[in-house]
């Protein structure tokens, strides 16, 4: 495949009332994910990490660039067994109502007719946005009761945004919930900068508060660091993460090398600490 120079940052945060961080993500390039283990559900930081470990596998295997989707929904599969056996095994050992779960969003490299496309996916109510000529885009689609009730047209996107039931999904790794994830497909053209955030921060910062922030910093590092950081400023009432990608070069007929992509980043940046 097409090899495709991605610069990126990350980072995470417990936030001001919750005393665990039950996010987890991934910067394995070139797969990404976040995951938010959901809230009122027990350890649910060993949900969101056993879905990081998952495709942390497959980027350590390499996987086959043309099978994308079928690539994500066998490791959201495997991710969510392992999930009903740590459930199963928690029950037994006394805790009968123990319940862990999950949401995921994942953004990996595909390839179709021979193009470097981004192939995305999303479980749950984490996000994914992205820049495109200047503007500011959500490309998934939350998985929630009050998104349903936006697409209905029972209450509109500011009603949504301070509903009783915003915090209430319909799909999730484990905890119960149907685990079908949405599939997006861009060219790397159509999304010069990916992020991926659980709703601690989209939750926290509206999309305003997130493009001034993506838009004005052009190291994905700090921009990472400044959309995680608004979000504890604004109220931190939840574990916030945030993954911040960009892609910076093709190079035909030369694969990922991640030596080379810190060498380039040392060289545009500054030396990496």
């Amino acid at each position: 495949m097409t090899g495709v120079e991605l610069h990126h940052g990350a980072a995470t945060d417990v936030g001001l009332v919750r005393q665990v961080n039950e996010d987890s993500f991934l910067v394995a390039p070139p797969v990404f994910v976040v995951a938010d283990g959901m809230g009122g559900h027990d350890r649910g930081d060993v949900a969101s990490r056993l879905v990081v470990e998952e495709f942390g596998r497959l980027a350590d295997a390499g996987y086959d660039p043309n099978r994308g989707p079928d690539i994500i929904a066998e490791t959201l599969r495997t991710a969510q067994a392992r999930i009903g056996e740590y459930d199963a095994g928690q029950r037994a050992a006394g805790a009968h109502d123990f319940a862990a779960g999950t949401t995921a969003v994942v953004a990996l490299l595909i390839e179709q007719s021979t193009e470097p496309k981004w192939l995305l996916a999303n479980l749950g109510d984490s996000r994914i946005y992205r820049i495109n000529d200047g503007v500011l885009d959500q490309v998934s689609v939350d998985h929630s009761v009050v998104q349903e009730l936006v697409e209905a047209g029972v209450i509109t996107a500011d009603d949504a945004a301070v509903h009783p039931e915003r915090h209430i999904i319909t799909r999730a790794l484990g905890g119960g919930g149907s685990a079908e994830a949405d599939y997006f497909v861009l060219p790397l053209s159509g999304a010069e900068r990916l992020m991926l955030c659980s709703d601690g921060v989209s939750g926290m910062i509206d999309d305003a508060a997130i493009a001034e922030i993506l838009l004005s910093t052009s190291d994905p590092r700090d921009a990472a660091d400044r959309v995680v950081a608004a979000a504890v400023a604004a109220g931190g009432r939840d574990n916030a993460t945030a993954v911040v990608v960009d892609v910076v070069g093709l190079a035909d007929d030369r694969p990922y090398d991640s030596d080379a992509q810190r060498e380039s980043l040392e060289q545009k940046l500054g030396a990496l600490p």
